[in-house]
């Protein structure tokens, strides 16, 4: 008797191993997606909020008076920003240098304005041209002093809050952006976006 409770005890452990490495060997299902459909699968801060919210910016810095007024005081030249810090102070990790990318590329693809390289990225510029200065010859080498000046700065925060009851649960974003002229200081612009997003099993109207 003792034999055969031991014999089903055995049976059943080796079921239950088969079971769970079936499982652990189970191939998620993996599916490639259009690089500008819209995905909320957490409500978190994802790609498509970044891309929306650059796009967005890019063309309402494009609108604003600010955009005529500096061209037709500088005979229709384009403006120069630099993307400088924008501040994550959300309850989430957002990666802000991801978001500084999407803007630039959105500004750029305007073709209304341009856009020079800064931070840890220009500095290694620098360290490239500084090392031309002993390894390249006369004629490729690049000098010093002639980088583009920008003309406009822009930064930025990302803010949010959540409320929560129970199962259900919103969570507010808030991208505040400022461009500020590099000469005087002056405040040309400032910009906001907000994104609202519901987690729980209503259908929101």
């Amino acid at each position: 008797m003792k034999e055969y409770i031991m014999r089903g005890v055995t049976y059943t452990s080796l079921a239950l191993l088969l079971i769970l490495f079936s499982v652990s060997c189970k191939t998620p299902h993996v599916q490639r997606m259009a690089e500008d459909s819209v995905t909320d699968l957490s409500g978190r801060w994802n790609e498509t909020d970044s891309r929306i919210t650059a796009e967005e910016i890019s063309n309402e810095l494009a609108a604003h008076p600010w955009y005529n007024t500096f061209t037709s005081q500088n005979n229709g030249k384009k403006p120069v920003i630099i993307v400088g810090m924008v501040t994550n102070k959300s309850h989430e990790h957002i990666p802000t240098e991801t978001f500084s990318l999407d803007i630039e590329k959105s500004m750029i693809n305007s073709g209304r304005m341009s856009v020079v390289q800064g931070g840890s990225k220009r500095e290694e510029l620098r360290a490239e041209r500084a090392d031309q200065q002993n390894n390249a010859s006369v004629g490729t080498m690049k000098a010093f002093g002639l980088e583009r000046g920008a003309d406009f700065m822009l930064q930025g925060t990302i803010n949010s809050i959540v409320d929560q009851y129970g199962k259900e649960k919103t969570i507010y974003y808030q991208i505040n952006l400022e461009l500020t002229h590099l000469q005087s200081n002056d405040k040309v612009w400032i910009g906001d976006k907000k994104i609202k997003k519901y987690l729980g099993n209503k259908r929101l109207k």
